[in-house]
């Protein structure tokens, strides 16, 4: 029998006229660069130059760490300074045995402010991470807040909140901006403009992640999937102008800042990534718009940096 999934995905490229192809590693039709993969998982020790973790299904991984190896943890540190317990991203190379990046801890808040509360310096916002997220609580500590404020001059409810920080036992401590807040409220997203209505075979972009997937996952969440396949009210919003999908069908996409390029399966309803109408200026500056919002995993592998929180990229069927 026909798995659904397939079967969408054939529709869809009948459809938009494009190759039909199974979602693979970001290497699959990367440049002549490196292949990148990425791992994640608990660590059991930490040195200098070998790197011991516990995966997802239990497993042990031993990785080296190459001598330019960076790591962050709140802060930048070195890859033996991080804490047995801690849970990472690790970004390798040489077919995944060689540790060339690592993420301690890492965590991204994303929602819509529903109230700010606390002292004189430390606060708390409590945020509606969308129908599918329920909510979170993010401290933002006072030594923070400056840098914060900058990027999101409005802590007001009904205003959008996107922040980089420490998952911790008490929750999450949010410390770097992960975009400039939008001026509009999370309900007033902007129209697509009138040339993005023609039948196009490449629509460019913003690519962020979220860690809201499961530890292990790769894929992508999409806005614009339909409300009939989801069953989500709060769907089908975008500024950038992008085509009808649904669960189950493949994004072919393209890294603009390292020329990396996958087909990413769609696994997920980004219903709030669509109500983001900013751009990225990691290299460039991006269209307006977040055309996908990738697991960490997918995310490294593509080339993304986890605490720059995205890269401009392009989305193509043709």
């Amino acid at each position: 029998m026909t798995n659904p999934s397939d079967r969408r995905r054939r529709l869809v490229a009948a459809v938009l006229g494009r190759r039909t192809g199974d979602p693979g590693s970001a290497d699959a039709r990367s440049t002549d660069a490196e292949p990148l993969r990425a791992t994640t998982g608990e660590v059991r020790d930490a040195g200098p130059h070998l790197l011991i973790i516990e995966t997802a299904d239990g497993g042990e991984e031993r990785l080296v760490v190459a001598p330019w190896a960076t790591a962050w943890r709140g802060a930048k540190i070195t890859p033996a300074e991080i804490p047995v317990g801690a849970s990472v991203i690790i970004r390798t190379l040489q077919n995944g045995k060689v540790a060339d990046a690592v993420w301690a801890d890492i965590t991204r808040i994303t929602g819509t402010i529903v109230s700010l509360s606390g002292g004189p310096r430390d606060q708390v916002l409590e945020l509606d991470c969308g129908p599918h997220r329920g909510r979170r609580s993010v401290l933002i500590p006072y030594r923070v807040s400056g840098r914060l404020r900058v990027r999101h001059p409005t802590f007001e409810p009904g205003y959008l909140f996107d922040g980089i920080g420490l998952r911790e036992k008490g929750g999450a401590t949010a410390l770097l901006p992960a975009t400039s807040q939008p001026a509009y409220r999370a309900a007033a997203v902007p129209a697509p403009p009138p040339a993005y209505g023609g039948a196009q075979s490449r629509i460019s972009g913003t690519v962020t992640w979220s860690d809201s997937f499961d530890e292990d996952e790769r894929g992508a969440a999409y806005p614009m999937l339909e409300r009939s396949d989801t069953g989500c009210a709060d769907g089908e919003v975008s500024c950038a102008g992008l085509p009808y999908l649904a669960l189950g069908s493949a994004l072919a996409l393209r890294n603009v800042c390292t020329g990396r390029s996958a087909t990413v399966p769609i696994v997920a309803c980004g219903c709030l990534a669509g109500r983001f109408c900013d751009r990225c200026v990691e290299c460039g500056t991006s269209p307006r718009g977040r055309i996908a919002e990738l697991s960490p995993l997918s995310f490294v592998e593509l080339g993304g940096d986890l605490t720059k929180g995205c890269f401009n990229a392009r989305v193509g069927w043709g």
